[in-house]
């Protein structure tokens, strides 16, 4: 008789695509589950591959709390994983062409 466990899940926030300048999506909170199996390479193509399909898996919430209550309500174990707070160094253009430059132009 084969017994099923509920997964073991991870909730975080998304952050900011690196990619990319703007902040889109990045107030989600997702849950995953964590990896069963590690990553291997194929041995036709090389490319690095999984047995494990719930790495394919991904749910979408408002918050915090939706998250954590929608695991709860399925009695699966998770763990939050804490907010990185972001730190903005504020930069401007003008800042290039300024008489009292730190460091030497370099073009």
């Amino acid at each position: 008789m084969m017994t099923t466990h509920a997964p073991f899940l991870r909730i975080f926030r998304r952050g900011k695509p690196a990619t990319q300048s703007g902040r889109a999506r990045a107030d989600e909170w997702v849950v995953i589950p964590e990896p069963l199996a590690g990553q291997r390479p194929s041995a036709a193509m090389g490319w690095w591959g999984s047995d494990d399909a719930g790495r394919q898996v991904e749910l979408v919430f408002a918050s915090k709390e939706s998250a954590c209550a929608w695991a709860r309500q399925r009695q699966c174990s998770f763990r939050v994983v804490p907010e990185r707070q972001r730190r903005v160094k504020p930069k401007a253009y003008a800042d290039n062409f300024r008489a009292a430059r730190r460091a030497n132009w370099t073009h």
